[in-house]
């Protein structure tokens, strides 16, 4: 399987609502708050933008309003086509300005998520990650602990969204992990400083238990100061870039 990704920044957004359905203009009207209001715009821009690019349609207002993103009862995002069901599944995340939607074919279950690299406290690590994920990120040389926490930390938002729970159950009932090529789960230590160090914007493996019995495979991809992960079922090869239409 393959996973499709997109990303957009909030200068990439038209000005102009003409591309937002009638239904979807009225829940824009209800946000009144500014930096709600564009990061809610912002992810409609990137989700209609890559549904429209994986299902090759023109991205065009009128094409546009003809797809909706309309939350499900769990409050994961489902594709709707002319009022019907889109054969797709996705994934959003937002994060300083920057969204990413992550697509699959229908039937298949992904999860998407930026963070930015930034310090989190001992409190935090120790109230959000299990045992296992404490201990491989007291391996890792201070310089990458943050960037490690933070790869892990997106990788457990992943697997949440790809189970549609989201953080409504405990996170550490998901155990993130960094592999090596052959999917088998590595020490964060050497490995991993050296994936960092590389500077390389190539996606790498993870994977994600859920409560003992299901297994979620991934990748991560830390550049600048930005982590992306993305988990799916079944296992997909690495994230691929939706070549981008002439911007606005």
């Amino acid at each position: 399987m393959e996973i499709y990704w997109l990303e957009q920044l909030i200068p990439d957004v038209p000005l102009s609502d003409e591309w937002l359905s009638s239904s979807e203009q009225l829940i824009l009207a209800g946000l009144k708050v500014p930096k709600r209001r564009a990061d809610w715009r912002l992810g409609r821009w990137t989700a209609k933008r890559a549904v429209a690019e994986y299902l090759a349609l023109l991205c065009v207002p009128k094409q546009l309003m003809a797809i909706e993103i309309r939350p499900a009862a769990t409050g994961a995002p489902e594709v709707f086509l002319d009022q019907q069901p889109a054969n797709v599944s996705i994934s959003l995340s937002h994060r300083a300005g920057t969204a990413a939607c992550a697509i699959v074919p229908s039937g298949s279950v992904v999860g998407c998520d930026l963070e930015l690299v930034e310090p989190r406290a001992d409190e935090f690590i120790s109230d959000y990650f299990t045992a296992t994920e404490q201990k491989c990120i007291a391996h890792v040389s201070p310089e990458q602990r943050d960037r490690l926490v933070t790869i892990l930390w997106s990788a457990k938002e992943s697997a949440l969204k790809a189970l549609r729970t989201g953080l409504r159950v405990d996170t550490r009932s998901v155990v993130a992990a960094i592999n090596d090529s052959s999917g088998h789960m590595v020490q964060c230590d050497e490995t991993f400083g050296t994936l960092c160090a590389s500077g390389s914007s190539d996606w790498y493996p993870l994977s994600v238990r859920y409560e003992e019995s299901q297994v979620l495979s991934g990748w991560w991809q830390c550049t600048s100061k930005l982590a992306r992960t993305a988990v799916s079922a079944p296992p997909a090869s690495p994230p691929i870039p939706l070549s981008t239409l002439a911007r606005r």
